[in-house]
């Protein structure tokens, strides 16, 4: 039987993800699209269709092609079709098209009114079609996208047609593609593909927010808020038009401007409450132009990086040293892959992670739907938000002996590091832009990664400068364990399976020490193992005793000692297992936890005390 979670057997696919997927610009009216799709796999092009069997290059979307003469039956959005609970159970191969249709109705729009189509993510490249007329395109599969309609729309007709062309190269062609393998095994997962995030529809007036970019500022009593239009008009509104904006605490509102689109305001707050995972307090914002409204939130907090009273450097938050207790978290699901069964299962991974006193989750090589980011947010979880790696072959220069303190290559010689093709790499720069742009009023996410192991790795001195000029609030780890180019705020460092001590020369970095991965002890429980594979790192333990001895000796011996001599964050790896991966907290299935919470809460509580002094 197939592994699953509580949330995808009590799944309703009449009511799948029905909440609003995007909680920092939220309005009140909208139609979700999740549900039950038709789909069909084709091949990605045919012999009469001129061109049309090149691979499409990174950052292209591949056209719409010859529809399916008939459909194979129904998927469930948005589980890609490799995920059981989508219903399908097939691989979407290189040479393949997925193809998806549904209907929709809805009011017709007023005057002036615009229809936007949003896809959360869509993995690879997609083209979307409505009424049979092209509506646009996107590539690249962990960023959202939204496409105004209106003009497609069909006036009078209680039906319009939504149909999606989907191509996924997955790990043969440099896109990113973050952890997933056609031919998966060990730390590389099943490939997924297709529609993995909430479809949804709003109608909006001629002139809309776009957006709201919200930056608390350093003082930590007040915070400038940009109102961003979309629609006719300079600048997406017209002539004299200003958005108003009115913060709320608790319901009490305690600050009120206006400003013109694309105009930062900025705003003092009376007697501020800085947010921090002990005290993740959030401020509402509200925010209308013209016709439309939307409701916001943001927290105070500011994030960097100094020295602290012992005279090490030190991650800041809230300009006080604070040390980073954290969890690799790889964001998969037995029966969902990409896409967690439900909210509430998001919320469990999460909560569980603060329940056992970490302070921080490591979002590995995934960006997550925004509705996780707005949980660690209300819940006070510190995130460390990796970019998606990708490359030709593994993307990665290879290291047999990855040990700490072994010389790095550099990263300008592109071949080593699968990063040959410029269009690949300038595909990379692009997503970084767009992940910056997505997740820049986050309150939760304190530190960016671009690089892991070198997977895809280039430039990344570059990439941490370009980084900085996109977001100067946060703190970088240009290249988290291996092949270390000096640049960012933090000395990144992996070990596993041998003895972990800071070295001298470590020490005189100008950067903060962090161990950004270690642990990895691995211990397969009968009944929750998605196959009888084990990867890991070092001896496969028996027993939960067994774990909890070995979890405690190695942060007694080893990581408790290194938060005095200037360790200033930690990522054990890791908090869920992940199909062969064996290794996690947690069982792959969420079902069990496989370590005594009361070993792993005081052993955070001590780090936090060492931290201290």
């Amino acid at each position: 039987m197939a592994l699953s979670t509580v949330w995808g057997e009590a799944l309703d696919p009449e009511n799948v993800l029905p909440e609003y997927p995007r909680p920092q610009l939220v309005r009140s009216s909208w139609i979700n699209l999740n549900g039950r799709w038709d789909y069909a796999f084709t091949p990605k092009s045919f012999p009469e269709e001129s061109g049309a069997g090149a691979r499409p290059g990174v950052g292209e979307h591949p056209g719409v092609g010859r529809r399916p003469a008939a459909w194979e039956g129904k998927i469930l959005v948005p589980f890609s079709p490799e995920a059981p609970l989508s219903g399908v159970g097939r691989q979407l191969l290189p040479g393949q098209a997925l193809w998806y249709r549904r209907t929709f109705a809805l009011p017709q729009p007023g005057h002036g009114e615009h229809v936007l189509l949003h896809f959360g993510a869509v993995d690879q490249s997609c083209t979307v079609t409505v009424n049979g007329r092209e509506a646009g395109g996107h590539d690249g599969g962990y960023l959202p996208f939204t496409l105004d309609i209106t003009d497609c729309l069909l006036p009078g007709e209680a039906e319009q047609e939504l149909v999606v062309r989907v191509l996924d190269a997955s790990d043969t062609n440099g896109a990113s593609r973050g952890k997933q393998k056609l031919e998966r095994g060990g730390i590389w997962y099943t490939a997924q593909s297709g529609i993995w995030q909430t479809v949804w529809l709003e109608t909006v007036p001629a002139r809309w927010i776009q957006d709201v970019v919200i930056t608390p500022l350093a003082t930590l009593d007040g915070v400038e808020l940009t109102v961003l239009g979309g629609g006719t008009g300079a600048g997406g509104s017209g002539p004299g038009d200003r958005a108003e904006i009115t913060v709320t605490a608790a319901g009490t509102e305690v600050a009120r401007g206006s400003a013109a689109p694309g105009e930062p305001l900025q705003l003092a707050i009376p007697e501020p409450r800085p947010w921090s995972p002990e005290d993740p307090f959030l401020y509402s914002v509200g925010v209308t132009l013209g016709d439309d409204a939307v409701e916001s939130y943001f927290g105070l907090r500011t994030f960097g990086r100094g020295v602290g009273p012992d005279g090490h450097q030190r991650l800041l938050l809230n300009g006080r040293p604070y040390f980073h207790a954290g969890l690799l978290d790889q964001g998969y699901w037995p029966d969902g892959l990409y896409t967690a069964p439900s909210d509430a299962a998001m919320v469990h991974d999460i909560q569980t992670a603060k329940d056992l006193g970490f302070t921080m989750l490591r979002k590995h090589i995934k960006i997550e739907p925004l509705r996780w980011y707005h949980h660690c947010d209300r819940l006070g979880m510190l995130v460390w938000q990796d970019l998606v790696n990708g490359g030709e072959g593994d993307g990665r220069a290879q290291e047999w002996v990855p040990l700490p303190g072994r010389g790095s290559r550099s990263d300008r010689r592109y071949a080593k590091f699968g990063r040959s093709d410029a269009a690949g790499r300038e595909s990379f720069r692009r997503e970084m832009r767009e992940t910056v742009d997505l997740l820049r009023s986050v309150p939760s996410i304190a530190l960016w990664v671009p690089f892991n192991e070198g997977w895809g790795q280039f430039d990344a001195a570059a990439i941490a400068a370009e980084l900085r000029a996109l977001d100067p609030t946060r703190c970088i780890d240009h290249a988290s364990g291996w092949h270390d180019q000096g640049a960012g705020d933090a000395k990144s460092l992996h070990v596993y399976a041998v003895p972990f001590h800071i070295r001298k020369r470590w020490q005189r970095d100008p950067r903060a020490i962090v161990l950004s991965e270690y642990g990895g002890f691995s211990l397969p429980l009968d009944g929750h193992t998605w196959n009888s594979k084990v990867f890991g790192y070092g001896k496969t333990l028996r027993t939960s005793e067994e774990l909890a001895h070995a979890y405690s000796n190695l942060h007694r011996t080893q990581i408790l000692p290194a938060v005095s001599q200037g360790l200033a964050a930690s990522v054990y790896t890791q908090l869920t297992d992940v199909e062969d991966e064996v290794n996690g907290l947690l069982t792959y299935d969420r079902r069990v936890l496989k370590v005594d919470p009361a070993v792993v809460r005081e052993l955070n509580s001590e780090l936090c005390r060492a931290f201290a002094g």
